[in-house]
């Protein structure tokens, strides 16, 4: 299965290892995904020899935290965040490195073939896991070492990382899997870009447009990084999709200045 060919199934469908290890693929195009999903499989074999799944949440949390960040030593690369690796999660494995999403994501990959019903939480500025049993859920951190958050600290996670934001409820729904892939590729747009990789950048927003064609940015960031390396029509199409789908965005006279130049420069080129 390719990207594309993943974007384009019905949200029931996506399968977040396989979506993680696509967004890792286009940086080591030969990753034999079998093979990590067989090193999932090892860590998690521990877990279910003891049963975890039986235990309330909070406790099946602990568990896991501690096999993960103790026991096998995964921890939040806080010293260098924005090495695209963190977000890789081939290297996450082999590295026992990340950042809060491409952590969440082994915590929960690992969880449930414990067993165990978790799943990611798309907090404001900085992703984390959610464990569910019949009886209530227990919200953890990866990034922290598995560490279980109350609501007291929840608030002030929120303060140190989104600022005013008031805290709701709603913050801790389950994100659906589309998204996590997307906010995966999102973490890695924003290190190209400050990289000015552009050629990788231009793949991640290509991957971002499939996944969630309806995000608007995307299209317009993709038409101006197009004209950038010296590809107008594709510049043109995107910036063309963008106004059609925005016209009145805030940005519209500037877009269409832009977009109007690229047609002139073409038509004289042709």
């Amino acid at each position: 299965m390719d990207f594309r060919q993943y974007a384009a199934q019905s949200d029931d469908r996506l399968e977040l290892l396989t979506g993680a290890l696509l967004v890792a693929r286009d940086a080591y195009p030969g990753l034999d995904f079998d093979a990590q999903e067989e090193k999932l499989d090892e860590l998690a074999a521990p877990l279910r020899r003891r049963h975890i799944d039986e235990l309330p949440a909070a406790l099946q949390a602990r568990a896991l935290g501690d096999h993960l960040f103790i026991r096998n030593g995964f921890r939040g690369n806080s010293e260098n965040y924005y090495d695209t690796r963190n977000s890789f999660l081939n290297d996450v494995l082999e590295r026992k490195t990340g950042i809060p999403i491409s952590l969440t994501v082994l915590f929960v990959e690992v969880a449930r073939r414990a067993g165990v019903r978790a799943r990611g939480v798309g907090f404001p500025g900085h992703f984390l896991a959610r464990v569910d049993d019949s009886d209530g859920s227990v919200i953890v951190d990866p990034f922290a070492g598995g560490a279980t958050l109350s609501r007291r600290d929840l608030i002030e996670l929120l303060k140190r990382v989104a600022g005013k934001m008031k805290f709701q409820e709603a913050m801790l729904d389950p994100t659906p899997n589309r998204h996590i892939v997307a906010r995966m590729l999102m973490n890695l747009r924003g290190v190209y870009a400050a990289q000015g990789d552009y050629p990788r950048l231009l793949l991640v927003l290509d991957r971002l447009i499939d996944l969630m064609p309806d995000v608007t940015d995307e299209l317009r960031d993709h038409g101006y990084l197009c004209a950038k390396l010296g590809a107008p029509r594709a510049a043109i199409e995107h910036l063309q999709r963008y106004l059609g789908v925005l016209p009145n965005a805030g940005d519209v006279v500037e877009v269409r200045k832009f977009l109007a130049k690229l047609e002139q420069e073409s038509a004289r080129g042709n």
